[in-house]
Formats: C-alpha cells, structure tokens, sequence
C-alpha cells in the first residue's frame, strides 16, 4: 500500500527530529500537518519547502501543554484534510538539574509538554482511525525512555511514561488495523541537545567538549549522533505495510547505547 496522500500530524516539528520526519514524510508523499514554535516567515518557509514534493501542508499551533488546543489540532486537521492517518508525537523540552534544585515548575512543564500531550493527541485521533480502518501511531521517545542518565528526572520519567503509554494503546487499538510503537534514539544533534549540552556542562562544571565525548557519545559505542533523517526513516517504515504487525514496541536508534 501507497502512502501517498495519506495525512499526518507531528508535534514539534517545525524543526529538529519533528522537521526531519516531516520533510521524510513529505517526500514520500504523505500530506503533514507541522506544529510547533518559530515566527511566520520561518513556518511559511517549512510549508513551501514541504509543499514543494507535491503535498498538501497545514500549520496548527496549538500549545501542547493545553488540552483543548491539542484536541483542536486533531479535529483541525480531519476538517482541512479529511483524515487524520498517521500521528507522531514528537514535542518535547528538557532540563538538566540536580533533583533537590529542580523547578516544580519546570516539572509540570516537561510532563506536559512530553507525556501528557501524547494521551491528548491519541485520544483524540484514535476514533478518526477507527472510523477509517487505518491508523499509525508513533511516539518519539528516547534511550530514556529504556534507561535514566541523572539530573533529568522530569524528562526520563516523562519518557519512561511514554513507553507505557505505546503498550497499553497498541493493545487496545490491536484489532482495528492501528499500530502504536515508539522511537527511542540516543542523542541526536538537534537545538534541543545543544541547549542540553551547555546545561550539563554548567551542572556538572565541565567544559562542552567534555560533555559531547565523555558524557553523550560515551554511551553510544558507534561514537556518531544520530541523525534526523534517520529517525525519519524508521518512522516511515514504521508506516508501511511491511510494519503491520509490528505494535508495541520500542525501537532503538542509539548506537548501541542500551545493549550494553
């Protein structure tokens, strides 16, 4: 089966893994709906370049802290593009801080933003894929979703949550033609790890380059980031039919970061 035309939302994909899976997604064909923060030129800039394989683009911006607008993306995107086919969750913030200093704020936040907007998202668009007979869910999770590193309580309990979160749904979406899996990858050279990168380095009072060599690609054996397109790549194939019967499951794109 073809993608093409089919309609997909990614959360937090106006740039880093949430664009690269969104120009992937474009590029085979698959109408996307982006979400996420940046000024208008910046956002007309990512339609017209995704637009530009021949699909059909929205932007919604709605705040994943806040459930009724997440609901309002979803139902948005049914009302402009007829169908809502595949959902990414990718939105996500960080920080990096010892448990005892971290913000009960920044907590809140992180929950939102990284767990809680997922259960939004697919309680909403799980009754459009049932009606249709078709759904693929993918949840952009990480090696903390598998394992903790310290000073990021909020954002691996917040992944932790969202490899929960995968299973239970794929067991209950299993009879209606609809996947539900996650993707944890190791550290990816994004904006979101460069900020994480001078927070570690502060923290822990080490210069960046000690950070990236003995702290992040200490953990990933092939020694190399991750790439979006990689990741981007996995979720396509998570979409194809050669994935039908693949629910559940949380695959790992870390260098080997979770095998040792």
């Amino acid at each position: 089966m073809s993608l093409k035309g089919k309609v997909a939302i990614i959360t937090g994909s106006t740039s880093g893994i949430g664009l690269g899976i969104a120009r992937g997604f474009a590029k085979a064909g698959i109408n996307v709906v982006i979400n996420g923060l940046g000024d208008k030129t910046e956002i007309q800039g990512i339609r017209n370049e995704l637009g530009s394989h021949g699909v059909k683009t929205l932007y919604h911006d709605a705040d994943m802290r806040l459930p009724g607008q997440i609901t309002d993306l979803v139902e948005t995107t049914v009302h402009k593009l007829g169908s809502i086919d595949i959902l990414v969750n990718n939105a996500g913030i960080q920080k990096v801080s010892a448990i005892d200093e971290f913000p009960p704020d920044k907590w809140d936040e992180i929950i939102a933003v990284n767990m809680s907007s997922s259960f939004h998202t697919i309680r909403s668009a799980v009754k459009h894929m049932r009606k249709q007979g078709w759904g693929r869910i993918i949840n952009i999770a990480s090696a903390h979703g598998l394992v903790a590193s310290p000073f990021k309580s909020a954002y691996v309990t917040a992944k932790h949550g969202i490899v929960g979160m995968t299973k239970t749904v794929a067991l209950e979406v299993a009879l209606d033609n609809i996947t539900c899996n996650a993707i944890c990858p190791g550290y990816v050279k994004t904006a979101l790890v460069e900020k994480q990168i001078a927070d570690t380095a502060r923290t822990r009072g080490i210069s960046e380059d000690q950070v990236v060599n003995d702290i992040l690609l200490a953990a990933q054996w092939t020694k190399k980031f991750v790439t979006v397109e990689q990741v981007a790549g996995t979720a396509l194939f998570l979409c194809s039919d050669d994935a039908q019967n693949i629910t559940g499951t949380s695959l790992s794109i870390d260098g080997g970061w979770t095998a040792a």
